[in-house]
């Protein structure tokens, strides 16, 4: 295992230049004393309010690059700028723009409201987004700092869905540790010893953390949020939230069993005894697993699969490789489902899609980047939403539970 993120919070109109260094400077000391713990502490990352909150149209860019530079100097990996809000169409009309301008900026856009509904207006500008930012590499690389999301609410650490809310800074932790998962069925002799196995080790790790938390909680007089325990994999085997799957017992993940398997890794992670923050589930990112890219050249699961999956507390659609002439309004019916999905369960999902200029359904992505392992272009059956789900401002759908 290991710490994904430090992700610390905070409102940029309500700190001033001593706060911020002041934040940098108590979020490196707790890594420090992580690392003198034994873990390794990957990044640093920064999370504002929704964008909206703080910049106009006019000064978004403006004010967003300069963030990104004085995040980049106290020695912050990232920052995330937030969701548009809706209702707030400029906010997804600039989120194309303020990603062209940047290199570390992540934001996302909303799709849904708890009460209301899913917003077709902001499906359809999530969809545009993803179109529109496609193009500004050759292998669409810029899509890995957007994502549409629904049900996420603030404070959850892993990019790009983290956000603040308020005016005062905290902090939450990220934590990648698909490979508990992959150790703890790896020689299970039952689905109840492999799930006692997990979550002992998962509850040891965060009683461990906690401890030096709290002595940090003294200094910093800032909340800490939670934990986000989400089987978050690294692309090797080792580390391969897919691989844990198939330890479980599934022979290659797509096939029957796999839902199952994720069921019943999900339900053991809702049992751990830390603070909850973020997802705490089940990540399947089809380029940051090297099983689930394998099995994606293999053509053992297809993107409906991947969204079957994440019923069960998985975290959505992540890093999936598409067709580059993928339409805006085939993306858009694929987010209708996502959002969907979230409020008729009543859980977070996110979709962070990556159509890929130039390139085929089942053609190999060629990406020359350490957190991925190249895969193949998947692609799903979607044509334009029309009749009544085309001519609705909001669709109201109701929690089941």
């Amino acid at each position: 295992m290991k710490i994904r993120s430090i992700t610390c919070f905070f409102h940029p109109d309500k700190v001033d230049n001593y706060t911020l260094e002041n934040l940098a400077a108590k979020a490196d000391k707790l890594g420090q004393a992580f690392k003198q713990a034994g873990w390794e502490v990957q990044s640093r990352r920064m999370a504002t309010v929704p964008f909206g909150q703080y910049t106009t149209p006019e000064n978004a860019i403006e004010r967003i690059t300069a963030l990104e530079e004085k995040a980049a100097g106290l020695g912050f990996d990232y920052l995330s700028v937030g969701p548009a809000r809706l209702q707030h169409g400029q906010d997804y009309a600039l989120i194309a723009q303020i990603l062209a301008a940047t290199r570390n900026v992540f934001a996302t856009g909303v799709l849904s409201h708890p009460h209301r509904g899913v917003s077709v207006d902001a499906v359809k500008a999530c969809a545009r987004i993803i179109t529109q930012v496609a193009p500004l590499t050759p292998d669409g690389f810029t899509n890995l700092r957007f994502c549409a999301m629904s049900g996420v609410e603030p404070f959850t650490p892993f990019f790009p869905a983290a956000y603040s809310y308020g005016n005062s800074p905290a902090f939450s932790l990220a934590i990648e540790c698909a490979d508990a998962a992959v150790g703890a069925f790896k020689k299970a002799k039952s689905v109840a010893k492999g799930k006692a196995k997990l979550l002992e080790t998962l509850n040891g790790a965060a009683s461990a953390l906690q401890t030096i938390i709290e002595y940090a909680h003294l200094q910093w007089e800032m909340p800490f949020m939670g934990f986000d325990f989400s089987l978050a994999p690294f692309p090797e085997d080792w580390c391969s939230l897919a691989g844990a799957i198939e330890q479980l017992g599934v022979a290659r993940i797509g096939m029957m069993g796999s839902l199952s398997a994720a069921a019943i890794l999900a339900e053991t992670l809702d049992r751990g005894e830390w603070r909850h923050v973020g997802f705490n589930g089940l990540m399947l990112p089809v380029l940051e697993d090297s099983v689930l890219a394998q099995r994606s050249i293999e053509g053992s699961y297809e993107v409906k699969d991947l969204l079957m999956y994440s019923a069960v507390c998985g975290t959505g659609l992540d890093t999936v490789p598409l067709p580059g002439d993928t339409s805006a309004e085939a993306i858009a019916a694929l987010l209708m489902d996502v959002a969907s999905l979230s409020l008729q369960l009543k859980k977070p999902l996110t979709a962070r899609l990556m159509p890929v200029p130039e390139l085929k359904a089942g053609e190999m992505t060629e990406y020359d980047f350490a957190f991925f392992k190249n895969g193949k272009i998947l692609d799903f059956a979607a044509e334009k939403l029309g009749g009544a789900l085309a001519g609705s401002d909001w669709i109201e759908i109701g929690s089941r539970g």
